[in-house]
């Protein structure tokens, strides 16, 4: 067998990867939290939407890959093929989504968060070993039995203490803590998994091994890291706009001259009460939209003038 790194950079790989699980994680709950809130089903589904791309695209395949970065074999060249680590994104990202869904509509319970923890889960583990399939190199990848079944328990723990998390946890001090621990979670679910590689070396190793090398890596987990913080910021700050300026059920807001409209004649009864303080209008007379001025006096001074007729 052949000896195999998994940290080749030092600390640098495993520290990136456990505060990008972090990371994902408390945006995750944060949108999370959002969905609990909302009025609608519609505006839940876009918030739980928002919270699978930041927890299963962030917290799980960027914390993955960030840590494949680290893995190294030096008897041999490491490539990896892109169609298979696109395909492990979109796996982690569905599974994570479908447990959100599940358990972020209808009442919480404890079988249902663990029915979509199980199978959110087994999605985790499918996205690992997919990615893992796409690792090549000069010989073949064995994995040991016992340290995969540990590695899936781990991740069926994992999603469901998440799932629990979505929607249980309030307040950014809990959110934070919660956050810690889902990423050490993952982080132990993606080491346990490593653990169990071994390379065994073709009998002579060659060096045009297909795929991409780690270090190219970096350049699209960049721009996928970005596109995906960007896309989850952008797409809370549209949803939390709309929120702020429609009702629950989509309806736009009114001005508050429209939720208290202004009528003629609540003025008009207004100006006669002013007229005549604590007298009451007589029943069936409206009284005149504005004060009617007093009708001028005779002069004293001043004779009648009959006119003849």
């Amino acid at each position: 067998m052949a000896e195999v790194h998994h940290f080749t950079y030092g600390a640098f790989n495993p520290i990136a990867a456990y505060l990008l699980a972090v990371l994902g994680s408390f945006l995750g709950l944060l949108a999370t939290g959002r969905a609990r809130s909302a009025r609608s089903r519609g505006r839940r589904n876009r918030w739980l939407i928002i919270a699978a791309f930041s927890l299963g695209g962030a917290g799980i395949w960027l914390m993955h890959f960030t840590a494949m970065l680290g893995f190294d074999v030096p008897q041999s060249p490491v490539r990896y093929n892109p169609w298979f680590t696109m395909a492990s994104l979109g796996l982690s990202v569905v599974a994570v989504g479908i447990g959100l869904m599940v358990v972020g509509h209808g009442r919480r319970s404890v079988p249902k968060i663990a029915v979509a923890g199980f199978f959110t889960g087994i999605g985790v583990l499918g996205m690992h070993y997919t990615g893992m399939s796409g690792l090549h190199v000069s010989g073949r990848i064995h994995f040991q039995p016992a340290l995969v079944v540990v590695s899936g328990v781990i991740a069926v723990a994992a999603c469901t203490a998440a799932l629990w998390f979505a929607v249980s946890v309030k307040g950014l001090g809990a959110m934070t803590g919660a956050a810690a621990l889902m990423g050490l979670a993952v982080f132990g679910m993606h080491y346990t998994g490593m653990a169990s590689v071994s390379v065994e070396l073709s009998p002579s190793v060659s060096t045009a091994v297909s795929g991409i090398r780690p270090l190219l890596m970096i350049v699209p987990i960049t721009l996928v890291s970005a596109a995906l913080i960007l896309g989850v910021a952008l797409s809370a700050l549209q949803a939390m706009t709309d929120e702020e300026f429609t009702e629950g059920d989509g309806v736009p807001r009114r001005g508050m001259h429209a939720e208290n409209p202004w009528s003629l004649k609540q003025a008009s009864m207004n100006a006669a009460m002013r007229r005549t303080p604590g007298s009451r209008p007589s029943p069936g007379v409206r009284p005149s939209p504005r004060p009617v001025p007093p009708r001028p006096k005779p002069v004293a001074d001043e004779p009648l003038i009959d006119v003849p007729s």
